[in-house]
């Protein structure tokens, strides 16, 4: 047995090794859909989303003659996304509470930074399937999906569809947590499924903050925590921009 001098505090340690405030290794794979007008395949450490964008040019009957369009999302797991099977949403004839949860999410995450009446009476559906889960599933696709938006705007624009690309900013999601009293950046599943608390942050690149979703897992946490947690947040989706910037650069 180490004998540890008095007062001696072990160094944190997360279960992958990163420090507190770093990320997973994030890629992003623009175009990796063939036919779709705009792609992107999205990997945070393990988790890979691929995210597809396909515009139609019809509008839902409620936005009929309003010269408005729209920005959709539907969001899917592959059977074997995580370790055990899991049978298909379609098989079973109806989607989980979770599912709708998550692709209404990403839905407006993306509206919120879209001029709809720019578009035009267009629509374009996002779908992020879910090919490996290791938690931030939610986050990778909103990352991702925006990246397959700004291309298939690109698209639409070289088909001299739109005159231009009608997004207002860039959107991207991370999620935060504490664990083992730690406030951290990027919860892996290992983290995620321990956690005292887990929170998904949707931020825009011009600083706003379009949805917060944080929950307290067992204890209470404090007002200075969900601070500790946004400034974490806020530092990890500034880095997402920038790769984002990249990625639709080619």
């Amino acid at each position: 047995m180490i004998d540890f001098p008095a007062g001696f505090k072990a160094p944190f340690v997360r279960p992958s090794g990163r420090v507190a405030d770093a990320m997973r290794e994030v890629t992003f794979t623009p175009g990796a859909a063939r036919h779709a007008e705009g792609s992107c395949l999205i990997r945070f450490g393990l988790t890979e989303v691929l995210c597809t964008a396909s515009v139609e040019s019809r509008v839902p009957p409620f936005l009929r003659n309003t010269g408005q369009g729209w920005v959709t999302a539907e969001y899917g797991m592959l059977p074997r996304a995580t370790h055990t099977r899991g049978d298909r949403e379609a098989a079973r004839g109806k989607q989980s509470g979770r599912t709708q949860e998550i692709q209404r999410l990403i839905g407006r995450s993306l509206r919120a930074v879209t001029d709809l009446k720019a578009m035009g009476e267009m629509s374009i559906t996002l779908d992020c399937d879910v090919l490996t889960a290791d938690g931030g599933t939610r986050c990778a696709s909103i990352t991702g999906a925006w990246v397959a938006l700004h291309l298939a705007f690109q698209h639409c624009v070289k088909m001299n569809v739109l005159k231009t690309i009608p997004l207002r900013d860039h959107v991207a999601a991370i999620s935060c947590g504490i664990w083992q009293g730690t406030p951290v950046l990027d919860l892996d599943y290992e983290e995620d499924s321990k956690a005292e608390t887990d929170g998904n942050f949707v931020m825009t690149g011009s600083g706003g903050v379009v949805e917060v979703q944080a929950t307290a897992e067992g204890a209470p946490f404090s007002e200075e925590e969900l601070l500790k947690l946004m400034g974490l947040a806020r530092a990890g989706t500034t880095k997402l921009f920038e790769m984002q910037k990249a990625a639709i650069r080619g």
